[in-house]
């Protein structure tokens, strides 16, 4: 084409003021995009909002006050509301969310035409872009991350509307090759499947003074980290477990959620609780500093697409201990990255007591993600997109 292609992204997943750091990893992808020549890019970022009462409680109040159209950190967002029934609507909110927002997207597209929608999480979103494709008559695309197929797909009310969008989706993504069996595993076509890996911003995920850093967090003995929210999936609490078996170590928790008050509950009970931090929200440009003071991060997920983190963490120069989940063995693949473990507390002791043993040094870790770059990312999308909208036009 020899004009910019202009992307309507739409994503469930984005930053907004409530929440800085939900769908961060949607937020730097799409800034890659808008960067380049080639491309333009508008956001859509539906906000689920229930009905009274609900909808006046604080999360909810906080997301209804959020502005319908603003610049996000250099981005086009416009944050359309739609009804959202908690708990018990998610089989319909695909509906809802093309429903609400059509009318805002044609008179977009009237002001100046999109040439593809790019659906970022594949439920809702992607059945959701189905509609919105078929509206505009434009193609679009599926990105899957991995609770989106791991959860919304075993729910036999979504998995119709999944691979129906799937079926009619131009062009569909996935975040690692073991994400990808599963979606052919769920009846998706593999020959329409672009694994797409995550970026890296490798300037500011970096190697450090560990001692230096540790000492700037008061920390003497070895260091650990977990990022992600505190939720059941995430199965921190094993490695809270853990700690009972390395009584000079400190653990950093950063991210919150749902399991956070059973946590604290458990380092308690455990008497390891002093030697946990409970950190909250992490601002995103903070992590960088905490990942590459630890000796280790450890995150030992019952599911993943291929974590952010995991790759944030060795880009910092820091072994992982992970489960075998989702595209573990696509970073992991010998001791210097990290161990792959079962999921119980020993398996991550004995893994924590191997590195801290004969730990890899910090620039050979790195230099096993040295391929993850936000250009790359970019790139691999502006070619993709770029053929699905010419091969439309023929």
């Amino acid at each position: 084409m020899t004009r910019p292609l202009h992307i309507l992204t739409l994503s469930t997943l984005f930053p907004n003021a409530e929440s800085p750091n939900f769908g961060i990893f949607v937020e730097r992808q799409t800034a890659e995009l808008a960067s380049r020549p080639k491309a333009t890019v508008t956001v859509i970022n539906p906000i689920g909002i229930p009905p009274p009462p609900f909808s006046g409680l604080r999360p909810y109040r906080a997301l209804a006050a959020l502005p319908d159209h603003e610049q996000w950190r250099g981005l086009n967002v416009h944050r359309p509301r739609f009804t959202l029934i908690p708990k018990f609507g998610g089989a319909r909110n695909p509906a809802r969310i093309a429903r609400a927002i059509l009318p805002l997207i044609q008179k977009l597209h009237e002001e100046k035409p999109f040439d593809l929608i790019d659906a970022e999480f594949f439920y809702p979103d992607g059945p959701a872009a189905m509609r919105l494709s078929k509206a505009l008559d434009i193609p679009f695309t599926v990105k899957a991350r991995g609770a989106d197929i791991h959860y919304w797909g075993n729910d036999p009310k979504c998995l119709p509307q999944i691979l129906s969008a799937a079926e009619k989706a131009s062009g569909l993504l996935t975040v690692s090759r073991a994400l990808r069996q599963d979606m052919k595993a769920l009846g998706m076509d593999g020959d329409k499947i672009t694994v797409h890996y995550t970026g890296l911003d490798q300037k500011k995920f970096k190697p450090v003074d560990r001692l230096k850093a540790k000492q700037e967090q008061r920390v003497t003995g070895p260091l650990f980290i977990c990022v992600g929210a505190l939720i059941v999936r995430k199965n921190q609490a094993l490695v809270i477990e853990a700690m009972t078996s390395f009584p000079e170590a400190t653990l950093m928790l950063a991210g919150t959620g749902d399991q956070e008050k059973a946590y604290r509950s458990l380092a308690d009970s455990l008497g390891v609780k002093h030697r946990i931090r409970f950190l909250g929200n992490v601002p995103h440009d903070k992590l960088p500093a905490l990942v590459a003071a630890a000796d280790i991060a450890i995150l030992p997920s019952k599911s993943e697409g291929l974590a952010n983190a995991w790759v944030e963490a060795l880009s910092c120069g820091t072994p992982i201990i992970i489960s075998e989940a989702g595209g573990a063995r696509e970073l992991v693949r010998s001791d210097i990255a990290g161990r792959i473990v079962e999921q119980h507390s020993p398996a991550i002791v004995e893994a924590i007591k191997a590195i801290l043993a004969d730990p890899p040094s910090q620039d050979e870790v790195r230099a096993t993600v040295r391929h993850f770059s936000w250009k790359n990312n970019g790139d691999a999308l502006i070619k993709l997109f770029t053929g699905i909208v010419e091969n439309n036009s023929a």
